[in-house]
């Protein structure tokens, strides 16, 4: 069916929100029809994202409902079982949230399935908890993480409390497309659900027993005069971490107020995310004024942390997601002797390589995952049965942490947290944490790292992003300034080719639409189309003796690939 015939169907029909039904009668431009109408939101292995709107290609309720049983019959599928079991259910502060999380909620209750929903909105980590601490058969997280506010998305997880594995979300997508009629999907009136006891509203006692998981973590009695700036951006991070750093000790806190209020306009932020040091235009005054020491900012659902913190020449500078995790690696492995001696650290590919070589120094060993948090999530599982390692702490260049085997995704509660004591740590040394992160480059090399997204919107988008994909697969930069390339990593293959030889060997990992270009001398760079957005990600790294060594070759790696980025 084309998008034309896709869009008089929508018209036909009665029962759509009024919202959508008002929104649908003002379309006119033929573009925007076809752009919301040419494909369904995408349902990956972290679930789905889009604008906020009508149409198959837009977050709504109908989509909502679609994915939702899709995820239900996959359960049932599986074992009925899982229909006592339950999902945990939660949302952010994101337009149409709550909303889009009572839809998931009648849904399931339709199947018969049992809901725990959260009484208001709560970060994506209690999410992961919930469903462990529960034992759910799944758990539905409604959020966009740090997308702009006409974003909203829908995240699904598996009884382990990690994003859904492929192999069953593959089989959620299995479901979804041989929907018949996906405006009549069953759901059951919310008061009903309630009444029957199928939807279960938890707050305060499951909170209660993640702030203990949380503070299990992290070293309590802080008797510090560390000053602390905090922002949740309008999210859901305020109450859990000002909870638990009130609780460790830290007594001078300071919010702000323009964005202490969960709000998904974002009034004060174009884009919630704590990557950028626009976000922190309202904080960065409010630090000056009371002296802080640091500055914290979590994103919308509470995933995400970004620090904040003076160079050398009193300037703030946003710590990137690899400079923070290199120095928690560092932190936690040398305050955390009860570690023992099979103790892993674990990143994704595209994180810096920094992080693995402070983790070897330390005697730990450092552990490569895909892109995704639940491919961490999936080796805490392992480890915990076969005993192979013991967990120091995951992260991800893109500013996601976790510490503690008590969820299975990335926690800005606790990353937060720990940089608190971190801060707190090296202040009594005389340190800020741009001086302990200096320290590590002078002991173990400079490490320069960036990132370049490129979006592809559009009906042609993606076609033009695998292309691009199958452009550098045909096209390998053997050598840019003294450096050559040695290794490249096809995960998509699972396979690894060694330049020299012209040998290939099988990659241990999944399958995954990624290429890594290797070079001799540590620097490297990665492309990835995002799996949630229609957007390729290119990530990069160099290594040099100085800061102003590793900044050079830097330009120059990202030149040549420009180079041939453009020319195609």
């Amino acid at each position: 069916m084309g998008y034309k015939e896709t869009y008089e169907e929508w018209k036909r029909q009665d029962n759509l929100d009024d919202d959508l039904k008002v929104e649908l009668d003002s379309l006119t431009d033929e573009g925007d029809i076809e752009d919301r109408f040419y494909e369904f939101l995408s349902f990956g292995t972290a679930g789905m994202r889009g604008k906020l709107g009508v149409g198959t290609n837009r977050m709504n309720n109908v989509m909502v409902a679609r994915a939702t049983y899709g995820f239900a019959k996959q359960m049932l599928d599986e074992s009925t079982a899982n229909a006592d079991k339950g999902v945990a259910i939660s949302y952010d502060s994101r337009i149409k949230s709550d909303e889009f999380a009572k839809t998931a909620a009648c849904v399931l209750a339709a199947q018969g399935i049992h809901s725990y929903l959260y009484e208001s909105l709560r970060p994506t980590p209690m999410l992961s908890f919930a469903v462990r601490y529960l034992g759910c058969a799944g758990g539905i997280m409604i959020t966009a993480s740090h997308n702009p506010a006409e974003y909203n998305g829908y995240k699904v997880y598996g009884n382990d409390g990690a994003q859904l594995a492929n192999e069953a979300a593959d089989a959620v997508v299995d479901v979804i497309d041989n929907i018949d009629n996906y405006f009549d999907i069953p759901k059951m009136d919310y008061k009903e659900a309630l009444a029957k006891g199928l939807i279960e509203i938890i707050g305060k006692d499951v909170d209660e027993a993640y702030i203990k998981e949380v503070e299990n973590v992290v070293h309590m009695d802080q008797k510090s005069d560390l000053v602390i700036v905090y922002t949740p951006l309008h999210g859901t991070g305020n109450i859990p971490v000002r909870r638990v750093l009130a609780d460790m000790g830290f007594d001078k806190v300071y919010v702000v107020p323009e964005q202490e209020k969960p709000d998904g306009n974002f009034p004060t932020v174009e884009f919630p995310n704590p990557e950028y040091k626009e976000v922190f235009n309202l904080a960065i005054p409010l630090a000056e004024k009371v002296g802080a020491d640091l500055i914290l900012g979590t994103d919308p659902d509470g995933d995400r942390v970004g620090v904040v913190n003076k160079n050398s020449d009193g300037e703030y500078v946003v710590f990137t997601g690899n400079q923070t995790g290199a120095l928690l690696v560092d932190y936690m492995l040398k305050t955390r002797p009860e570690f023992p001696a099979n103790k892993a650290v674990i990143k994704t590919i595209v994180t810096s390589e920094l992080g693995a070589v402070i983790a070897r120094a330390h005697g730990a060993e450092p552990i490569d995952v895909l892109t995704g948090f639940k491919y961490i999530g999936e080796h805490i599982t392992n480890w915990q049965k076969t005993h192979e390692h013991t967990f120091v702490m995951g992260y991800e260049e893109s500013y996601g942490y976790l510490a503690g085997e008590y969820a299975r995704d990335k926690d800005a509660v606790v990353a937060s947290a720990l940089v608190c004591e971190m801060a707190a740590y090296y202040k009594d040394l005389g340190k800020t944490l741009y001086d302990a992160l200096q320290d590590l480059y002078k002991e173990y090399g400079f490490f320069q790292e960036g990132i370049q997204s490129y979006a592809f919107e559009g009906v042609d988008g993606k076609d033009k992003m695998a292309k691009l994909m199958d452009v550098f697969r045909d096209h390998q930069i053997k050598s840019f300034g003294d450096e050559k390339l040695i290794t490249v990593n096809d995960y998509k293959d699972s396979e690894s080719l060694d330049v020299a030889t012209d040998k290939e060997t099988k990659i241990d990992l999944p399958s995954s639409n990624v290429l890594k270009f290797i070079y001799d001398k540590n620097s490297w760079f990665a492309l990835r189309p995002s799996g949630t957005e229609p957007k390729l990600k290119i990530y990069f790294s160099t290594t040099g003796a100085t800061k102003a060594d590793a900044e050079k070759k830097m330009d120059e790696l990202v030149s040549v690939v420009d180079k041939v980025k453009e020319e195609n």
